[in-house]
């Protein structure tokens, strides 16, 4: 089965379109198309329902999705068993992670990466969702939660301490909480339609309701809200290690209470091998967590 049509099927389930997997893979649009007709026609099924609009997978596609990203793996793996010292790391590599954890820690290992590894190529997806990564077709998901039982490997990186910070021109109006009953009083800047923080309480969890004018449905904004003087923010450590030695935001400790720590986790289908390209990438990560 040719791999450059799995590529196709694949990247046409990432993008959406035909047109997009040609662009994503450096195609013609009619080479694309024929590259499916060819692994539809080999096959003896239709992969997807086209119209002018819209394109989405049969049944039969959905069926074969992992099965192609299984094939693709495993070609990866045999090349880089029989030719292991070649130009490092190959192929293409999907991730995605949390807005701000990309932002601050992955893209700076970006370009290192790509050096080290000519022949390797990322795609990286930003997204504070909880996204299907079998279903999209990526690799590895970082994810900062906690981890249910879904059927995927997980693999723990590191801690992900949290702590409370806020601007100081906020304590100067409003004062600093000294215990979790304080937050009643104050602006406490999280998630849309989340309503509560976790914290520690004497090694026990508890939920403190909180409330805010302003609400964001990523880090990102609620980091921004806090570093302007809107409010109190639990953030993790690396969040704010460039706004702490600016002296832009301060921590707030809580007497008696710690909020709830939430690990950094990599994710990755229930697949056989762990390909060159998933190490490479976790052992920069990885470095690039430590504080």
């Amino acid at each position: 089965m040719d791999t450059q049509n799995l590529e196709v099927f694949l990247s046409a389930v990432r993008t959406g379109s035909l047109s997009g997997a040609a662009r994503h893979l450096k195609l013609t649009p009619m080479s694309a198309t024929r590259r499916l007709a060819a692994l539809e026609d080999e096959l003896g099924v239709r992969l997807f329902h086209r119209s002018s609009r819209s394109l989405s997978l049969t049944p039969e596609g959905e069926a074969f999705q992992p099965f192609a990203a299984e094939m693709i793996d495993t070609q990866e793996a045999a090349r880089a068993t029989l030719q292991p010292s070649e130009g490092g790391a190959t192929g293409l590599l999907r991730v995605t992670a949390p807005i701000t954890l990309g932002r601050k820690r992955i893209m700076p290992i970006v370009h290192e990466l790509l050096d080290e590894n000519p022949r390797l190529r990322i795609d990286l997806e930003l997204s504070d969702a909880i996204i299907d990564i079998v279903a999209s077709g990526i690799d590895l998901a970082i994810r900062i939660a906690p981890m249910k039982d879904s059927g995927l490997i997980a693999r723990r990186l590191a801690d992900n301490s949290k702590l409370i910070y806020a601007a100081p021109s906020y304590i100067e109006r409003n004062g600093a909480p000294k215990t979790i009953e304080d937050l009643e009083y104050h602006e406490c800047l999280t998630f849309s339609n989340f309503t509560h923080w976790q914290f520690l309480v004497d090694g026990k969890e508890r939920s403190v309701r909180v409330s805010s004018r302003f609400s964001s449905s990523g880090v990102d904004g609620f980091l921004a809200a806090c570093v302007s003087g809107l409010g109190l923010a639990q953030l993790s450590a690396w969040d704010v290690k460039d706004e702490l030695e600016s002296g832009r935001l301060i921590p707030v400790p809580i007497e008696g209470a710690s909020p709830r720590d939430l690990a950094i986790w990599a994710v990755f289908p229930s697949r056989s091998q762990v390909l060159p390209k998933l190490r490479v990438f976790l052992d920069k990560f990885q470095t690039a967590l430590i504080p």
